[in-house]
Order: C-alpha cells, then structure tokens, then sequence
C-alpha cells in the first residue's frame, strides 16, 4: 500500500513527498531502487521534520506511536487500517485526537469510489425500493494474497494479520457509510492449529438493517473475490471485485454504472484519496474515512475474531 500511494503522490500535481522511511533495510532499499526521486530519511523522527503530513503503512501495533509523534508535530495524519489491535489504546487516541481538532483521516478507498458513488446514487433515489438486507461475501485462494506475501510475517498472524482485519474492514466500512452503524449479534470464527482466521461467519445489524458476513481461504481458485450486495423490495444492487457496480429491478438483467475493473480504476481511486488528502491536511471538509469511523468498524472486527 505504501508503494501505491508512492506512485500516486509522485504522478499528483499538487503534492511532494518529503521522505519515506522503514525501520528494515531491505524494505528501504527496495524503495530507493523503486523510487529514487524519493528522499530515503535515516529516522523515524526525520519525517516529522519540513513536511505537512504523515502517511502511515506499517504492521498495526506501529499505528498508535506513529498517529501520537506526527500530531506532538502538528502534522496531519492519513493511516491504514486498523488503528490498533488494542481497542482500548484506539478509543482513547480517538477521544483525545477529536477533543484536540487533529487533522486525520484512515485510508479506507470507498469513501471516494466512483462505484460507491453510484450504490449511493441508487440508494438515495430509491431504485430498489425499501433496503431490507444486506450480504457480504469474500472468498481468498490463500492468504495473504499473492502480491502480500513480502508481508506474510504479520498478515498470517492473529495479532495483527488475517482477512477479516485488511479486507473485511473494507466491507464493513461501506455498509457503515452508507447505511448506518454496526453491532455485531453473532459470529463463529475458525483457525488452524497456527495463524490468522481461515472462515467467518457473522451475523450483524447494520443501521436497523440484518446483515450476513461470510469469508473463507481455500475454497476458491480466485486471488480475491468479494462481494457487497444490498437486496430490497424491488431489486438490489451490488458491489463486485473492489469496484464494479450494478443494479437490477426484480428478477430482470443487471444493469451496470459506468466502472472500469480495479487494475485500471486503482491509480483514479489513489489519485482521489490524495485530493481529498490534501482538503484534509488544510483543515477543510472532505469524504476521507475519519479516525471514528475506523474505530467502529475495528471494534465489530475485533468482536468477531474473538468469537
């Protein structure tokens, strides 16, 4: 994720990256060869130094410490998810960041999906009628994903790894923008002898909506499949394969929005989180994911991993 948000910055006209650092060597070569324009800095606390805002993709347990030493900076922040495994630790940084103002936002794309624009357009609009359930299906050949696997040592975990945790949030995110918020009703979880979860199943309410969440590694072929499907009293709509929307009325032909797949609608989708980075680093209002958003959704993940 951090080198596609590289990618992005370096192709945005209107935003420079300072410095990039990783505590390993190799990660921080791996960049300099990638992306030589970009200053490599020798520290952490050198990225805090002449620049606007922090970007953070690292393992989650490195979230907190980051989020508090660029807001003792007076830098903005834009953070992957989760972020925490300590829920506790989570909520107190979101309490304080909002009682300070801090700028800070969490890297959730779908707040500026242009198919999740078009779900929300259907959804205002009434094109299925009365929303009565909503599904959530995700199916993964192994986990991690094949371009994940240089990571494989914390995403196979279950401290801070698993499918639920970097895919599911996703999911759970959406159907708390746009619907309402989330409480968790039941879930089973299972594990192998070692490692991060291998199925899900759970049970939520989603606004006063029932919900039905279901995930599994090993039961397909494909990398990543995933689907987000909201049924009413006339029709439903869906979300397939990170961005490709459609609707239908009834049991008629699925009617799709003008969508690409996710290979060509990536760099778009990175180039308008980065717009909408920078409203958010002038302290001006913008549809980035905010730190309580995130947090919600992180407690209904947590809930069901226990399960």
């Amino acid at each position: 994720m951090g080198e596609r948000l590289i990618r992005g910055a370096i192709a945005h006209p209107d935003m420079t990256i300072s410095g990039v650092w990783d505590p390993s060597p190799t990660a921080l070569a791996k960049l300099a060869e990638g992306f030589p324009e970009v200053p490599a800095k020798k520290t952490f606390e050198d990225l805090l130094v002449d620049t606007d805002c922090l970007y953070i993709a690292a393992p989650p347990a490195a979230h907190i410490p980051a989020i508090q030493a660029a807001f003792n900076a007076g830098l903005a922040v834009f953070c992957e998810k989760p972020l925490a495994i300590d829920t506790k630790a989570a909520a107190a940084l979101v309490d304080q960041a909002e009682a300070d103002k801090q700028r800070a936002a969490v890297n959730f794309p779908f707040a500026t999906s242009q198919g999740v624009g078009a779900l929300a357009d259907w959804l205002r609009d009434g094109r299925i009628g009365t929303p009565e359930r909503l599904e959530i299906n995700l199916a993964f050949a192994t986990w991690p994903r094949s371009w994940q696997r240089d990571a494989a040592g914390w995403l196979t975990g279950r401290a801070e790894g698993g499918f639920t945790r970097e895919v599911g949030s996703h999911f759970l995110f959406l159907s708390r923008r746009l619907i309402g918020p989330l409480s968790l009703l039941s879930a089973k979880t299972t594990y192998p002898a070692e490692g991060s979860e291998i199925a899900v199943e759970a049970d939520l309410k989603v606004g006063s909506l029932p919900a039905r969440f279901v995930g599994t590694v090993g039961q397909t072929d494909i990398d990543d499949s995933n689907e987000w499907r909201l049924i009413g009293s006339k029709g439903e709509m869906r979300l397939r394969n990170w961005s490709l929307a459609d609707h239908r009325i009834g049991g008629g032909d699925w009617v799709a929005a003008p969508s690409m797949p996710v290979e060509k609608m990536r760099p778009i989708s990175v180039k308008l989180q980065l717009d909408a980075l920078i409203e958010a680093t002038a302290g001006r209002k913008q549809p980035l994911a905010s730190l309580r958003e995130a947090l919600d959704v992180q407690l209904i993940v947590e809930q069901i991993l226990v399960s």
